[in-house]
């Protein structure tokens, strides 16, 4: 089945939709949690760990590059965690329907990116607030959020794949994206480790790609003095590693996720 049939876009755009409109259905403010959630957790991370434990390693607009952090991780968290759930929350649809199940996926993502949107104007606001100038090298969040999206999406397939028959999976991977938000540069900078003379941890470190996407945002729009994992690792193939990465999940991803379609419908 074409994935990109008339039919499967149609799809596509209608679950978007339907998800973007559920997402708060209930609350008082709806829509505006998209902003404030991310602004509330932030501002929680920078009393405690700048203000109180002292993070700051004294890199310029250092709350800037906290606020993106976060975030572009809050992305990765929501894409992968609603991509796992997406399945089992559209077993009803599996049974009526035939369609290209990957959709499914897709549209979880795509709900997350478009919160992601809102929460980087929030960025922008917020650093154009703080003196951080805003060039042309912002657009580099483009190709760099493709590479996320994709890691994001490989991601998905898997999990909601297993999550269709082992509903374990749920709290692994909440517990997983706990102790890896710590693992990663978000709270503290690279810059924080490195001048604990930690560089062998810093090294190992940056072969995550989503530390190196948000190295590489921090590096182009708030701060050119951030290291990058090219200014900290010499060997180019070493370097390459967190820029494949992505690419060979997602197709390890889709290869499994299309393994198991079949079997959806008969389990849920």
């Amino acid at each position: 089945m074409n994935l990109f049939n008339k039919e499967n876009q149609i799809l596509l755009r209608e679950m978007i939709k339907t998800d973007f409109k559920l997402r708060y259905q209930g609350s008082l403010i709806g829509h505006l949690w998209s902003i404030l959630k991310p602004l509330l957790l932030f501002t929680i991370m920078y009393l405690v760990f700048v203000r109180f434990l002292r993070f700051d390693d004294g890199t310029p607009h250092y709350a800037v590059g906290l606020l993106l952090g976060m975030v572009t991780w809050n992305f990765f968290t929501e894409a992968t965690n609603m991509g796992m759930m997406s399945i089992v929350s559209r077993g009803d649809l599996l049974r009526k329907l035939n369609f290209s199940k990957e959709i499914i996926v897709f549209s979880s993502v795509a709900g997350a990116a478009i919160n992601y949107a809102i929460n980087l104007i929030v960025v922008f606001v917020f650093a154009a607030i703080n003196g951080v100038p805003l060039t042309w090298s912002i657009f580099i969040i483009i190709p760099l959020f493709f590479e996320l999206a994709l890691l994001a999406t490989g991601i998905a397939f898997i999990l909601s794949s297993l999550f269709v028959k082992f509903r374990d999976i749920g709290p692994i991977w909440e517990v997983f994206l706990q102790a890896a938000m710590y693992a990663t540069p978000i709270i503290y900078s690279l810059t924080f480790i490195l001048q604990r003379g930690q560089v062998t941890f810093a090294k190992l470190m940056m072969l995550n790609p989503v530390a190196q996407i948000i190295q590489d945002l921090r590096h182009f729009i708030v701060y050119s003095g951030n290291t990058t994992v090219s200014e900290l690792i010499e060997n180019p193939f070493i370097v390459a590693i967190p820029y494949i990465l992505p690419v060979v999940i997602y197709l390890l991803g889709i290869t499994v996720f299309r393994k198991n379609a079949k079997k959806f419908a008969e389990i849920l």
